[in-house]
């Protein structure tokens, strides 16, 4: 009978620790938490609705912006795939969009359509700005950083395409420059919240560095 309550405290100890987890797994639960940020979901959603932090004033610009450059880009790859047969623009002087995107080059990257490609790419900026913490800069800055240097590869992607439209194809494609712009207005929205996060990172090691000169003394 003694063994028997020995082995039956050993399973309620053992099922307890499999429902609490290790304490390993909980730092590693906790570590994850806090690059990702802080907030659970629930108040994550409330503070982004309702948040009026001028850097999420700014997200949501980003946001709207990307999500208008998808757009867009999906637009053109309809045309790029045969399912659309114009594409509708105005009637000014050295306005082509069916020259520029339906060019080889148009279809060079990786075999597919660049507007596909595009939207992809458009998407996952919306993404990096819409997540975490609307102090994200303080709580998980490496978030912005990774959104400040998708912006910065998009503004130069951006960049570059509307430079070869002209120069490759003496024509430019009205759509591709609107969101050409938006673009970079979104880069100009991003930058002082990746400004807060680099000087949040510094700071952290700066004070690391002080915490590890203070031990070795």
């Amino acid at each position: 009978m003694h063994a028997r309550s020995l082995r039956e405290k050993s399973c309620r100890k053992t099922g307890r620790a499999v429902r609490n987890g290790t304490p390993s797994a909980n730092k590693h639960r906790v570590r994850r938490k806090q690059l990702l940020g802080t907030l659970r979901p629930a108040e994550l959603g409330r503070a982004l609705r309702s948040s009026d932090v001028r850097y999420v004033k700014n997200r949501r610009w980003i946001v709207g912006l990307s999500v208008f450059s998808t757009v867009v880009m999906g637009g053109i790859g309809l045309y790029q795939m045969g399912i659309l047969r114009n594409m509708p623009e105005p009637p000014w002087p050295r306005f082509d969009a069916k020259k520029v995107n339906g060019s080889a080059q148009a279809y060079s990257i990786l075999h597919t359509p660049d507007a596909l490609l595009g939207a992809i790419s458009y998407s996952a900026t919306a993404c990096l700005a819409g997540a975490s913490d609307p102090d994200r800069a303080r709580t998980a800055p490496w978030i912005p950083l990774f959104m400040g240097a998708k912006l910065a590869l998009d503004g130069a992607l951006a960049a570059k395409l509307t430079s070869d439209e002209w120069t490759k194809h003496r024509a430019f494609c009205f759509w591709c420059l609107l969101s050409t712009a938006a673009t970079f207005v979104a880069a100009g929205l991003g930058a002082p919240e990746v400004i807060a996060a680099g000087r949040e990172i510094t700071s952290g090691e700066q004070i690391s560095g002080s915490l590890q000169g203070d031990r070795q003394r």
